[in-house]
């Protein structure tokens, strides 16, 4: 049996004694802590030197990684010195740690999607001891911030960006440290206060903690829950009363990167002791692919700790909004005060202005969970033009100010932003937002698509026109005009799989042909009928989606459709105006299909019900809940294998038809029941069954 003693520098309330297998070797393992005594941890190691086939020094403070090499030599001489006088091989573990920080790091984002650590927001309490972790976090995001300058000098600034960090280590560090006083706020209670309310606003801000190992309560003493409530926090080796610390202040996982392979939490120089005296050999003939082997053949894989029992994952998405009209504009306080204190003409300078806002925050969205166990947390950003202020300036003047709100959806740790309402259909619908953020994009066009369907599906049967067997396609007449475009296509393909015969309609004839042709190829029992014009058929359907791109122009006329008929205004802009809906009371406009969210979300008032999204701003949630961080509809080309693959991925993620608006908002059951009603009333006189 091979005998390992670690002599700690922490405290010897931490200290065990047991034996366990690793390596196919029997160990007997043994901590003794000299309570920070660096004296005592000298004659401890004397004192067992020739009892141990291998020495390890725990809770060391290891050299910095970055800075001066003459600091990096001058440990690495004292530890030299050390070692000459033992019998026995002594290490530290830092070559094993060094591996182990890149392995953890990459074990970790492979084993949660590839995706996990993408554009999250990291704090590093001290980047110049976890210099090798922001190295390789930086290849996930460069959403990192160090404290560095505070906790080593009491200046109240962060670094934010590994450049900056090496400059410090490199400069204003070493310089800080022949500063009399040597930290600036040691006697300076106030400017120690400050230091204190800043680092704690800036763990609030984070998604993710970075904490040492040595003198890990010195970073973490004073934090709460209001400050660790909800993080994951990165450590080494996180002993059992680490982990019930951080469990009391309600952090969601505790990401350890020191394997847990035997019965006890040990150290990275406990492990290395044990490799060293497994081979035969001592610290300096110890080479990576030693390491390497023991890590693949032992599975020494870094730990995930969920204090509180429960796995969570939180992914994060960011959404634009913007104001459709005047009236919305009013919604803001101060606008409104101004509209009653000013003439009706005013508002058109107010909204001129407002248009040149820069973007900001609206609300928080939080609580969105799916029954998978992932949560989605977001934000909505405002952008202030109307549509009729996005129209009056180039694309450009758009793109600007979407691209500003793109920024700052990254800065907040948005994985993916959506675009909503008008912002996905000026300019080139997405494409030259796609190309320029620096986070993806989608327009959220796909689950519009597949939700207004569905809003008119539901539709359908609550209004009980048609007979409708479970199971089986409805004996009913569909239509899309503007049946070739992006959105109109899909439709056409989704209407297939429910109506026994549909009808395309659009001005491009032979696209008409193949469209035709590739349904029917797709689809089984369903009739495909193809037009240029919709006049003649257009008093026999049962539901009649728009999806044209003619803006402006009169594309039906409503009062030649049945009386019970469900109209679906896809189009962006809306194919229909307020008037034409009004003229017909017995028919049923649909604008939009809204979509139910699940969990307990919170969100503020964007003028739907609570828990209720648009089906664009669902998109952009369901995307973040599958950790689908890819640029996914942009453009006015939408892929039908994308409006399947986003309704299946809603299904999955527990999204739920909520509401179907018209041009008044959301239609209560009181609403529909009233137009089936004029429906039936006015098919009585017609003559119609």
């Amino acid at each position: 049996m091979k005998k390992i003693i670690s002599v700690s520098l922490g405290a010897s309330t931490d200290d065990y004694d047991f034996e366990s297998k690793f390596m196919g070797e029997k160990y007997s393992i043994k901590r003794i802590g000299a309570d920070g005594s660096i004296d005592r941890a000298a004659d401890l190691l004397m004192q067992w030197d020739g009892k141990a086939d291998a020495f390890g020094l725990g809770s060391v403070k290891f050299p910095y990684q970055i800075g001066p090499q003459y600091l990096i030599e001058r440990f690495n001489e004292q530890f030299q010195k050390l070692s000459k006088k033992m019998q026995a091989t002594i290490t530290t573990g830092n070559a094993l740690r060094m591996v182990g920080h890149e392995w953890s790091i990459r074990h970790i984002q492979y084993k949660f999607g590839n995706n996990f650590f993408n554009n999250n927001r990291i704090l590093f309490l001290s980047g110049m001891n976890s210099y090798s972790l922001a190295k390789i976090l930086s290849e996930y995001t460069d959403n990192m911030t160090f404290a560095d300058p505070i906790y080593e000098n009491g200046i109240p600034k962060f670094l934010n960006s590994i450049k900056d960090l090496e400059s410090f280590a490199g400069g204003i560090h070493n310089v800080l440290k022949w500063v009399p006083g040597k930290t600036l706020t040691g006697s300076n209670i106030p400017s120690k206060k400050w230091n204190d309310h800043i680092i704690k606003k800036a763990i609030q801000k984070a998604q993710i903690i970075v904490v040492p190992s040595f003198e890990f309560y010195k970073y973490v003493q004073g934090l709460t829950m209001e400050e660790l409530g909800r993080k994951i926090i990165i450590t080494s080796t996180a002993y059992d009363s680490r982990i019930d610390f951080l469990k009391e202040r309600g952090v969601d996982s505790i990401m350890d990167t020191t394997p847990k392979i035997l019965e006890n939490v040990v150290g990275v120089n406990v492990l290395e002791a044990m490799m060293i005296a497994g081979l035969g050999k001592n610290r300096y003939d110890l080479t990576k692919d030693d390491l390497l082997e023991a890590i693949s053949e032992m599975r020494m894989d870094p730990r995930v700790i969920y204090p509180g029992g429960e796995k969570k994952r939180v992914n994060r998405f960011a959404f634009v909004l913007h104001p459709l009209s005047q009236e919305q504009l009013k919604n803001d306080k101060a606008v409104s005060l101004i509209s009653k204190l000013t003439p009706a003409k005013f508002m058109d300078t107010v909204e001129k202005v407002i248009a040149y806002a820069p973007p900001f925050v609206y609300s928080h969205v939080t609580g969105v969970k799916s029954p998978t166990g992932v949560e989605a947390e977001g934000w909505l950003i405002t952008v202030g033009g109307t549509p009729k202020q996005m129209l009056s300036h180039s694309p450009e003047f758009t793109y600007k100010r979407l691209l500003q709100a793109a920024r700052m959806a990254k800065r907040l740790g948005a994985q993916i932003m959506g675009l909503g309402a008008f912002t996905k259909v000026v300019g080139d619908a997405g494409v030259t937002v796609a190309k320029l953020a620096p986070l993806p994009i989608t327009t959220g066009n796909s689950y519009s698509a597949s939700g207004a369907l569905w809003a008119a599906s539901d539709a359908m049967k609550r209004m009980n026109l048609v007979e409708h067997v479970p199971g089986k396609k409805l004996k009913a007449k569909a239509m899309v005009i503007g049946a070739t475009g992006a959105i109109g296509s899909v439709c056409a393909r989704l209407l297939a799989l429910a109506f026994k015969d549909v009808y395309c309609v659009d001005v491009r004839d032979a696209r008409l042909l193949a469209l035709r042709e590739s349904i029917m190829e797709e689809t089984d029992d369903v009739e495909v009928h193809i037009a240029t014009r919709a006049d003649k058929q257009i008093g026999d359907m049962d539901v009649i989606v728009t999806a044209t791109s003619a803006a402006g122009k009169k594309i039906l006329d409503i009062t030649k459709v049945k009386p019970g008929c469900v109209i679906t205004d896809v189009a962006r802009p809306l194919d229909l105006s307020r008037e034409d809906v009004e003229k017909r009371p017995d028919v049923l406009y649909i604008e939009s299909g809204e979509i139910l969210l699940p969990g307990n979300p919170e969100m503020g008032d964007i003028g739907l019900p609570p828990k209720v999204a648009y089906a664009c701003l669902a998109e952009t949630i369901v995307l973040a809940l599958e950790g689908k961080f890819e640029i996914f509809t942009i453009g006015r080309d939408i892929e039908w294998e994308k409006v399947k693959e986003i309704f299946k991925l809603g299904l999955k993620h527990g999204m739920e038809l909520a509401a179907i608006s018209g041009v008044d908002g959301a239609y209560s059951d009181e609403d529909i029941q009233k137009v089936t009603q004029r429906a039936i009333e006015a098919r009585k006189k017609l003559g119609i069954k």
